[in-house]
């Protein structure tokens, strides 16, 4: 049997969308728990797991901009996803991945494989001093990537750091959720 040739709209678009919907779902169940224990939502806001890390708003814009702008800088040749907006109401950061899931929904298959393989040159933030990346400041440099490769070794690494950090914030503020909130709905074949 002839295994089926995997596209970059396989390994991009429903990928994005697995985990940010998985995302939303673990952001309902933060504000469910909020409301049930009296826990303070907006706390969660800029709840950090160590005092150097970026804050819990962060991570959701961070996701949804290697998610949605990934996409984009594959289309365009340009990473430039909008401005942070930062510190914001849990409600808005909730609708931030609706935004996100509803863009991602938008791109067709024929779309995203059409721009398979071109040729990119694009700035992304690097650690000035990539030998203690940890402590350096970080600066735009251009590096050479494909259309695959800049989604597959940048942008999708990206988001699933930020989800992962997003999940791990709210699991360490009590929030009740698991392996399962994370992974959210498998993509299954049909039996």
């Amino acid at each position: 049997m002839a295994i089926p040739a995997t596209t970059l709209y396989d390994v991009s678009v429903p990928t994005f969308l697995q985990t940010a919907r998985a995302v939303g779902g673990v952001l309902d169940r933060a504000t469910r728990h909020c409301a049930e224990t009296g826990a303070d939502l907006e706390q969660l806001v800029t709840a950090r797991l160590f005092p150097d890390m970026a804050p819990f708003h962060f991570q959701i814009e961070a996701l949804t901009h290697h998610a949605v702008w990934g996409l984009e800088a594959v289309k365009t040749g340009v990473f430039a996803p909008p401005p942070l907006v930062g510190a914001m109401p849990f409600a808005d950061l909730r609708d931030m991945v609706d935004q996100a899931v509803k863009a991602l929904e938008a791109f067709t298959p024929e779309q995203v494989n059409g721009w398979s393989g071109k040729n990119l040159n694009i700035d992304v933030f690097r650690p000035v001093d990539a030998q203690n990346a940890s402590t350096s400041a970080w600066a735009p440099r251009n590096l050479a990537f494909t259309s695959d490769t800049f989604l597959l070794s940048y942008s999708l690494p990206n988001f699933y750091f930020h989800a992962v950090t997003a999940y791990n914030i709210l699991r360490t503020r009590g929030v009740p959720i698991g392996k399962g909130d994370y992974e959210g709905r498998l993509r299954t074949r049909s039996v």
